[in-house]
């Protein structure tokens, strides 16, 4: 996030490749996706970061496409998975034990991310203590006050999600 009012946030532009990211590849968008700064088309799901921002006041928004978190969004029940008793909890903000139980709701994928806002603002709102959501064989969103909060939730999550993954082994698929 860049400012807060009027709202302006720091994004990728779209096609890139962000394990060799170069600051050209970043623009400046207010919070209706038009670049103020930079060139580029910024991603696709730059909605999706906006809504997150407005709903949790996030500092940074961090989205990722992993194995584990593209298999476990197929294999939630009732909208959602529920991690809870691993120690690792204890990595998100504001969880001071492993009796935590983080829900972390599951959102159908679609290629209209503007058109969903509404359904990822729902689920934020229906869930204010979650730390991310799931978006069905897609990947993980997640987010903190800052990068440093967000890459360290990532790296919480994906490790919870193999580690469940490995523990149910292949019994739970469809």
């Amino acid at each position: 996030m860049v400012g807060r009012a009027p709202l302006t946030v720091a994004i990728t532009t779209s096609g890139v490749d962000k394990g060799l990211l170069e600051a050209n590849q970043i623009v400046e968008i207010d919070e209706e996706r038009r670049v103020l700064r930079g060139s580029g088309r910024p991603s696709a799901e730059a909605a999706l970061h906006l809504a997150i921002v407005r709903a949790r006041g996030a500092g940074a928004v961090l989205h990722t496409h992993s194995v584990w978190s593209t298999i476990l969004s197929d294999a939630g029940t009732d909208g959602g998975i529920v991690i809870d008793g691993y120690e690792m909890l204890k990595g998100l903000d504001g969880v001071r034990t492993h009796e935590h139980q983080e829900r972390l709701p599951i959102i159908d994928n679609t290629q209209d991310w503007a058109g969903a806002v509404p359904r990822v603002a729902a689920a934020l709102r229906d869930h204010p203590a979650a730390h991310g959501f799931l978006i069905r064989r897609h990947g993980l969103y997640t987010w903190g006050r800052d990068l440093a909060e967000a890459k360290r939730h990532v790296e919480i999550l994906e490790f919870l999600f193999e580690a469940m993954g490995r523990k149910r082994g292949m019994s739970w698929q469809r």
